[in-house]
């Protein structure tokens, strides 16, 4: 978008542009500007509609949960174009503050596994058609949904789909139905900002499920660090986590699969093997 247009789409939104606006990492999926308004910061992003609305429904219900962390309000939503409050970044590490408040946040409890609205894990579509039990909600929406989708595309053996779906059919020997908490869906490390006000979360593909999807999404391709861990569980963590951790995983990885291709191939193969 030119400078001219995000000047006429701001005005119309009441918002009065200073300065130049500045394009943000993410442009990769949608366009993403910060721009300095007279009434504070903004970031503004251009994508789907429907993409945009499930966001900025996301981001809603992220705040209204009340936890201590920080989401950015959404300002305005307004067809192609998500208007939402900026977040500095440059603030300290906080892994011990991290974890407090997202086991704030999983405190919030919902009535089914799943989210009224399917939204995107990444550019990916998420399915998130509610179900009462959190091991079919985990086996059709998500383990089998995005397996169909590597198999169709043909970055995943038949034999490997077969032993991911004997894990998923299998779940209910061992993982106890819970009640179903409210996630962020999305929550690498890139999703998370150190601010100066404190730690913040952004870019959510929120519903409810089993919590422990956030952490593992968190351990994926890092470590929030042990104060994290003793904030979160907060009396020690459960004694079947480690096979939860990888099973959780599963998920993110097949999305990795499907999204960039058989670099990621050889993870689902390992951690299917793991939990097989």
């Amino acid at each position: 978008m030119s400078d001219r247009d995000w000047h006429e789409r701001l005005a119309a939104l009441g918002l009065e542009i200073v300065g130049e606006p500045r394009a943000l990492a993410g442009g990769d999926i949608a366009e993403v500007s910060r721009l300095e308004t007279r009434q504070g910061a903004v970031v503004a992003k251009r994508d789907d509609p429907r993409t945009l609305a499930a966001e900025a429904d996301g981001l809603r219900a992220l705040r209204e949960a009340g936890s201590a962390l920080i989401v950015p309000e959404v300002i305005a939503l307004d067809d192609d174009l998500l208007v939402m409050e900026a977040l500095d970044a440059g603030g300290r590490r906080d892994g011990a503050r991290l974890g407090e408040g997202l086991r704030e946040l999983h405190g919030v409890v919902g009535e089914t596994h799943g989210w009224p609205r399917d939204n995107r894990c990444g550019p990916t579509p998420q399915r998130n058609t509610p179900c009462a039990d959190g091991r079919v909600f985990q086996r059709e929406q998500r383990l089998l949904a995005l397996g169909r989708a590597c198999l169709e595309r043909g970055s995943l053996e038949r034999t490997t789909f077969a032993a991911l779906e004997r894990i998923a059919r299998g779940l209910e020997a061992w993982l106890p139905d819970a009640p179903p908490r409210l996630v962020h869906g999305d929550l690498w490390s890139g999703n998370v900002l150190y601010t100066p006000r404190g730690p913040a979360i952004i870019d959510p593909a929120v519903y409810y499920h089993y919590p422990e999807v956030d952490l593992a999404m968190l351990t994926l391709f890092g470590h929030p660090g042990e104060a994290f861990f003793e904030a979160y569980w907060d009396g020690g963590a459960p004694d079947d986590w480690p096979r939860r951790e990888r099973l959780f995983q599963l998920y993110p990885l097949l999305n990795h699969l499907l999204l960039f291709g058989g670099g990621y191939r050889g993870a689902v193969e390992r951690t299917i093997a793991e939990l097989a």
